[in-house]
């Protein structure tokens, strides 16, 4: 049964959220169409610049993508505090960077002097704002309805773009986040369209990867741990995580299937991940979680905070952390 977004993503259980849109029937958000022999890779740019708009407007950061052909992955952290602490007037220049805003907010931003009530209302709409500014419907709707109108203008048709709503999922602990988002950066290489993660293009590792090659240390991304307890970045040092998405990428390849490289990055073991199920979720359907990933204690925890007596991925989480 379809359940309110609101008791699904909900940052007082975890700020980092996997997100996934499809395009609806034979819809084509990037690559070729095999039937008519049309392209549409100009595409994929639009969603990665779009991703980097929104990323510096609202209160939420991206911290993995993959752009495919019909459907694309982001995992997303929703930075709480950085939208509880903006002042009022920070908060409607972020919203007025998207959207116009009523004409009491432009006065307002204008240094036109108000009323008291007219402040009070300016208030209201500030408060309303800095929620939405943190809301992963709102960062996925402002996502979608624009890539939707540019395709449906390029193509000169109307209608549904998306299936329906964008799919989520909880990430419920480090071990989840640092699984989905190795799941969403080797996409490509589960599809078969790259061998290696620093080949696999429009995905948030090789940006990484040429961003660490370039020596560049800012970026749109949200950042990692450089050393043990980074305030504010991905729980995970980068160097680990690029050795767990080699790995990986390594033994997902055709030559390799099945085989497991004789040496594991550190990473899994401090994290008490089975190395055996978590490639099988590398793999395509091979992720058997629905709305929450995470460790049993924390999935039966979730359950309980959505109003559920289970969720699916129970039996997988079982195999796949263990402890």
């Amino acid at each position: 049964m379809t359940q309110a977004r609101s008791t699904l993503i909900d940052p007082s259980n975890t700020p980092y959220y996997h997100c996934i849109a499809r395009c609806v029937r034979r819809a084509f958000l990037c690559g070729k169409d095999d039937l008519t022999g049309k392209s549409y890779e100009h595409r994929k740019p639009w969603v990665v610049d779009r991703l980097k708009e929104l990323a510096a407007v609202f209160a939420i950061e991206v911290c993995a993508y993959a752009v495919m052909s019909n459907h694309y992955h982001v995992v997303l952290h929703v930075d709480v505090e950085r939208g509880k602490n903006g002042s009022d007037c920070e908060v409607l220049r972020q919203w007025t960077l998207l959207f116009d805003g009523p004409l009491l907010v432009q006065r307002f931003l204008a240094d036109i002097p108000l009323g008291k009530a007219e402040r009070a209302r300016v208030a209201a709409f500030a408060a309303e704002y800095r929620q939405r500014l943190m809301s992963i419907s709102w960062f996925m709707r402002c996502l979608n309805e624009h890539l939707a109108r540019k395709a449906n203008e390029e193509d000169q048709c109307k209608g549904r773009f998306w299936e329906g709503r964008f799919k989520s999922q909880a990430l419920l602990d480090e071990a989840a986040l640092l699984s989905c988002m190795a799941y969403v950066d080797l996409n490509p290489v589960r599809a078969g369209m790259a061998t290696m993660p620093e080949a696999s293009d429009f995905t948030s590792v090789q940006e990484r990867i040429e961003q660490w090659r370039k020596g560049q240390c800012k970026s749109w991304l949200k950042p990692f741990q450089i050393r043990s307890r980074q305030e504010g970045g991905i729980p995970f040092a980068l160097a680990d995580y690029f050795e767990l998405v080699e790995w990986a990428g390594r033994s997902l390849r055709d030559d390799k299937r099945g085989a497991i490289a004789g040496q594991l990055p550190p990473i899994l073991e401090r994290l008490g991940i089975n190395p055996n199920a978590w490639l099988g979720t590398m793999k395509p359907h091979g992720n058997r979680f629905v709305l929450g990933v995470g460790r049993l204690k924390a999935l039966r925890a979730f359950a309980e905070k959505t109003g559920r007596r289970w969720v699916h991925g129970m039996v997988a989480s079982r195999c796949l952390f263990v402890g």
